[in-house]
């Protein structure tokens, strides 16, 4: 998956309302930010949110501090690659990074933290104070103290319980991903909702970019341009995932072969439907057929 799709379905994803639910409901019960970011990031993610951190939100006002978050940031997502991490940065403060999969492959991470893990000291400050001087900032430092030491501190146990929370939803997000892409049309132009339309009406055949064009009466090279543009997706990715949501619904019925699911919704081979539906899914479609709940 090209880096333009992995943000343009992170975009995606935040704006589903599962995500606002989810992200509404973490930070409530647990008074902590919540951001859906992508690989890459050059913003502080939980900048302007309601329980971010006073310390951080300072921070953020200075170019050379700011920097320093993010290469904190760059930290803890290279050590998420393989797993749920936590990582401090300068000051002591805890964050924590959830990757989020899309099948096999990264797309982002669900971020949450500003915290400490164990009451701050005055040598703690002064530590951080005498970087923040190092610096050159040119700043209040009996603000920057106050904002410090107000900052929330939560026990290492509840905190893990937190993040576990976050895998729990993101390997939830990881399978209704490829659900929330083929559904989303709101604020989406009434050719791309039609060329939609009609692809679910004929996803099953031997469907091309020329003739969804021509059924919605563009050419070729400008309906191509636009529905990149609308989804973040080409027509032949687009068209493959809306194959194997079908795909996934027929699955529930035990009577079908994978076989006749594959042909029944437009793949030409067998081997080319399985290959497709573990990327996608991140499971060959027996291993999903078998987690799911008996009839």
């Amino acid at each position: 998956m090209l880096r333009d799709n992995k943000k343009s379905l992170i975009e995606k994803l935040s704006r589903s309302q599962i995500y606002q639910d989810y992200e509404q409901a973490f930070s409530q019960s647990t008074g902590l930010p919540l951001a859906l970011r992508p690989v890459e990031v050059w913003q502080l993610v939980h900048q302007g949110k309601k329980n971010q951190s006073p310390f951080c939100a300072l921070m953020g006002q200075n170019s050379r501090s700011c920097a320093s978050c993010l290469e904190s940031q760059r930290k803890i997502a290279a050590k998420s690659l393989d797993g749920t991490k936590v990582v401090c940065c300068f000051a002591g403060l805890a964050e924590a990074a959830v990757p989020l999969r899309v099948g096999n492959e990264l797309i982002g991470f669900l971020q949450t933290g500003q915290v400490f893990l164990k009451n701050p000291s005055p040598t703690d400050f002064s530590r951080v104070a005498q970087q923040i001087m190092e610096w050159g900032l040119k700043v209040n430092l009996t603000r920057f103290e106050e904002s410090y030491f107000h900052t929330r501190v939560i026990n290492p146990a509840q905190f893990n319980a937190m993040v576990k929370m976050l895998h729990i939803f993101a390997q939830h997000l990881s399978q209704v991903s490829n659900q929330v892409i083929v559904q989303q049309e709101h604020a989406e132009p009434p050719t791309i909702v039609r060329a939609k339309e009609f692809i679910r009406e004929h996803q099953a055949n031997d469907l091309s970019l020329a003739e969804v064009a021509k059924a919605v009466n563009t050419s070729t090279f400008y309906f191509c341009k636009m529905f990149k543009k609308a989804t973040g997706f080409n027509f032949t990715d687009y068209l493959s995932r809306v194959r194997i949501e079908k795909a996934k619904n027929l699955l529930i019925n035990p009577n079908l072969r994978i076989s006749e699911i594959a042909y029944e919704v437009g793949f030409q081979s067998l081997t080319h439907f399985n290959r497709v539906f573990r990327k996608m899914v991140g499971q060959s479609p027996t291993e999903y057929r078998d987690q799911l709940p008996k009839l």
